[in-house]
């Protein structure tokens, strides 16, 4: 049985770095997932390529959906145990996991059935097209599996334990790397199946995940107290829920949605503008998946500490969190602005291609110091129980792009590339935005002017009543 990781108490670098470093490279494993299906399949050349990054934008829709029940987990749980109320964690543990099964469900058979419509937005050539439809439905059952195995990582995140499901989703990695060689080229008895050998490949390694988590949470006593896969669905926890992942959900989704749409205007370009897309975000997503790490690792200090109502902790938090992110975005940007041919030509070789993800990156290479910021913060605020503020600056931000790269691709000079510098500016303006939104919040936590209210009101002063009794 594992330990709640109590994150209100002793030294803030090692609550930190003992959250951010597994969080970190569980983000690196997850990314590591479809970067090896890209390695594998940018050898068949940028036509698989495409087809399989068609279809990876709705594996990022459901990850984005899946962050209802993850986000909501996480902070429910990490307020509930910083406030010493450990039964109502439990609950909010299985209200969660339940909730995510049935969103699961109802997602996956959605992508199955409108596979060959979604397919057809981007208006591909029609091999590329039959190519990412079969992919998208043979990996259905994975995007359940996906989602759910999400959620149970929030629900280990909330207690601040988050070298759990680390190990767990890095099993699954391992299961991914043997199968995807010997299902896309074949070996022996194994036929080559190309993309439908990663697709099964992928699937396949999720169910692994998915099978450890159930083993660990509901057939072992976990240290919350004991688990149930079924259980009835209560308004109460449900809405709380809902509240604080929806918002975490929708910006994603539309970003998501937001990314896709700049893909249509990518494949103007044909082939080359959706690969480039595909590969380059998957190489950008080093600096925000570190980001991510530190932001749930923050979230997780924010959200015990502000269950225990301490706010100069949690400024302090924040502060060397933010020192830390901002150190490695600078890093991935001065790999970004000179090795950026060398970074690309791994996935793909073909000189258009090659020259066209070099431009990519050194454009994106401006914004990665602010991505990093606006995750970071996002954290600070998502531990707070403040989900909205993000969302707010992020879905108006990044549904800027869209008109922004309407209007840059108009530019001779730029063409493709105002795709690329729609992106890398909308993100500058995100880091600077919420950063000051989040001071300006901060603020007010200092000086008492903000008030808990609803269950977390209610959660503060039972607590704080109980403290007050036990000292």
């Amino acid at each position: 049985m594992t330990k709640v990781n109590d994150l209100t108490h002793g030294s803030i670098s090692k609550g930190i770095w003992s959250m951010a470093i597994p969080l970190i490279t569980a983000s690196f494993v997850q990314m590591a997932y479809s970067m090896t299906d890209m390695i594998w399949l940018g050898r068949l050349g940028s036509e698989s390529v495409a087809a399989v990054g068609v279809a990876g934008f709705f594996t990022w829709l459901c990850n984005a959906l899946s962050f209802i029940s993850k986000v909501g987990v996480e902070v429910t749980i990490s307020q509930s145990l910083g406030a010493r109320t450990g039964k109502r964690a439990r609950v909010y543990a299985n209200q969660a996991a339940m909730l995510s099964s049935i969103i699961a469900l109802f997602y996956a058979c959605f992508i199955f059935i409108a596979a060959p419509a979604l397919v057809g937005l981007f208006h591909l050539e029609e091999n590329i097209s039959s190519l990412a439809v079969n992919y998208m439905r043979l990996i259905t059952p994975g995007l359940f599996f996906t989602f759910n195995n999400n959620t149970y990582s929030g629900l280990y995140n909330g207690q601040g334990n988050s070298k759990t499901p680390l190990k767990i989703v890095a099993t699954g990695l391992v299961f991914n790397i043997v199968l995807d060689p010997l299902l896309i080229y074949g070996c022996g008895f194994i036929p080559a199946m190309g993309s439908a050998g990663a697709a099964v490949a992928t699937t396949f390694s999720q169910l692994v995940v998915f099978a450890i988590f159930i083993r660990n949470l509901y057939f072992r006593e976990s240290s919350i107290g004991k688990l149930h896969y079924l259980t009835r669905l209560r308004a109460r926890f449900v809405k709380r829920i809902f509240s604080l992942g929806f918002p975490v959900s929708m910006q994603s989704a539309l970003f998501a949605m937001f990314s896709l749409t700049l893909a249509t205007v990518a494949a103007q370009w044909g082939h080359i503008g959706v690969a480039v897309q595909s590969v380059g975000a998957q190489i950008e997503a080093i600096t925000w998946m570190t980001a991510a790490g530190f932001s749930t690792a923050l979230a997780a200090f924010t959200g015990q500490n502000f269950g225990a109502r301490d706010f100069v902790r949690i400024r302090q938090g924040y502060h060397y969190t933010l020192k830390l992110a901002g150190g490695i975005a600078l890093v991935a940007t001065a790999a970004f602005l000179f090795l950026s041919k060398e970074i690309f030509s791994i996935f793909i070789n073909e000189p258009q291609t090659l020259i066209a993800g070099s431009a990519y990156l050194k454009i994106l290479a401006v914004s990665q110091v602010f991505s990093a910021i606006e995750q970071v913060t996002a954290g600070a605020f998502n531990g707070c129980g403040r989900t909205t503020p993000p969302a707010i600056v992020g879905i108006l931000l990044t549904g800027a792009r869209i008109p922004l790269a309407f209007y840059l691709v108009t530019f001779p000079i730029l063409g493709l590339n105002g795709i690329w510098w729609s992106i890398s500016i909308s993100s500058v303006l995100k880091g600077i935005v919420l950063t000051l939104w989040y001071l300006s919040f901060q603020k007010k936590l200092q000086n008492g002017s903000y008030k808990p209210t609803g269950i977390l009101g209610q959660m503060h002063a039972v607590a704080s009543r109980l403290w007050q009794q036990l000292h």
